[in-house]
């Protein structure tokens, strides 16, 4: 039936109501932050890191300020620098490229599969080169890519695999938590995220103790003991109130998970337009749905049409890395990677966030349906 009655103004995001649950919660950590006076580092950050290594099943936990310097010191970490290459997908949001080229290496693009969108595993054994030193593999919008299928083609020759999970906190591949599969996994904690800091940070789970003791001393300007400082580092440490805010929110982590799964399996079942395609969900991928991704032929008189509904979808993203101009000097066109060009003109992103409610969702998928 033709949706007639509009709704109150639908985002694709809403952060307002997440904060008003645990506004009190958070507030009251806070208060224990300013006691301590533990603003940069400290016993707060720690807390955070052993318990979002123990909700990652990995050994160790690294905070960071941001999501892009946890994939940047990560590459620190690994060895990588000038003259080695990095293999990443073409349609992921810049700061897998950045935190390659941050390190002095190169990004080397590679195109995603037509239906999950995931990094294109049949192309990357020919972007391999004897300068190449890693792949990043990226869990797109909360969905983890083939990990084992990428694994097993750096395996093969020598290279690490990092795992760009940023959008993932709390996803699973053949029933492991994303994080926990590569030699390092990097989280953003941005606003916005599933697990989202009040406030910036970042983080890198790891298995491996040399890495850890790695990344303490590159996140802390290039030291270990205080005023002694054995390497180039940064000053990129998280704050005491952003790994509190942390610490609060990830109790609540699982349930609002399952919140976005519910809704997402509504949109899968409910949606029976077939202009309108979602991201493929591969058996062995448990998503946590950060993003609900859809596309559709012609993105700017869909967008219109939702807006005259009063729903207000976002756009991730509208121009693939290889075709940013920060990276035309690597000579990459239009063309080079078809999959990732036609996702990037194409894709919407639909209201998805756990406190979505049932007859929200009701509302969008009816205006989805008679579009």
């Amino acid at each position: 039936m033709e949706t007639t009655q509009t709704m109150h103004r639908i985002g694709f995001l809403d952060l307002k109501g997440q904060h008003d649950q645990i506004k009190a919660e958070v507030f009251a950590r806070f208060e224990e932050v300013y006691e301590k006076t533990a603003f940069s580092g400290g016993p707060f950050v720690e807390t955070f890191e052993n318990e979002f290594a123990a909700f990652c099943d990995t050994k160790y936990a690294v905070a960071c300020n941001n999501g892009t310097s946890a994939l940047h010191l990560a590459m620190l970490a690994l060895g990588i620098g000038p003259g080695d290459e990095v293999i990443i997908p073409a349609n992921t949001f810049i700061a897998t490229a950045w935190g390659v080229s941050y390190s002095g290496a190169t990004p080397v693009f590679a195109d995603c599969d037509p239906n999950t969108w995931e990094i294109d595993v049949e192309t990357i054994a020919s972007k391999i080169t004897r300068r190449t030193k890693a792949i990043v593999g990226v869990h797109l919008y909360g969905q983890p890519f083939d990990v084992d299928a990428v694994a097993t083609i750096a395996a093969s020759h020598g290279l690490f695999l990092l795992e760009d999970a940023a959008q993932a906190h709390g996803a699973r591949y053949k029933g492991k938590k994303v994080g926990s599969l590569g030699e390092m996994g990097c989280f953003s904690f941005y606003p916005g995220k599933n697990l989202g800091a009040c406030g910036e940070g970042g983080g890198i789970t790891t298995n491996n103790e040399a890495y850890l003791e790695h990344l303490h001393s590159l996140r802390n300007h290039g030291s270990k003991v205080r005023y002694y400082h054995d390497e180039l580092g940064f000053n990129m440490r998280m704050g005491g109130l952003e790994a509190a805010s942390l610490s609060v929110k990830l109790r609540y982590l699982n349930e609002w998970n399952i919140r976005r799964k519910s809704i997402a399996q509504r949109y899968f079942n409910e949606m029976i337009n077939a202009d309108i395609r979602l991201q493929a969900q591969p058996d062995f991928s448990e998503s946590v749905f950060h993003l609900m991704v859809a596309t559709v032929k012609d993105r700017s008189d869909f967008t219109k049409y939702l807006n005259e509904k009063n729903i207000y979808p976002g756009l991730h993203y509208p121009v693939p890395c290889h075709l940013q101009n920060a990276y035309s000097h690597l000579g990459y066109r239009e063309g080079d990677f078809p999959n990732a060009e036609y996702l990037s003109s194409h894709c919407v992103s639909l209201p998805m966030y756990a406190e979505l409610s049932d007859e929200e969702v009701s509302y969008v998928i009816d205006a989805l349906n008679n579009y």
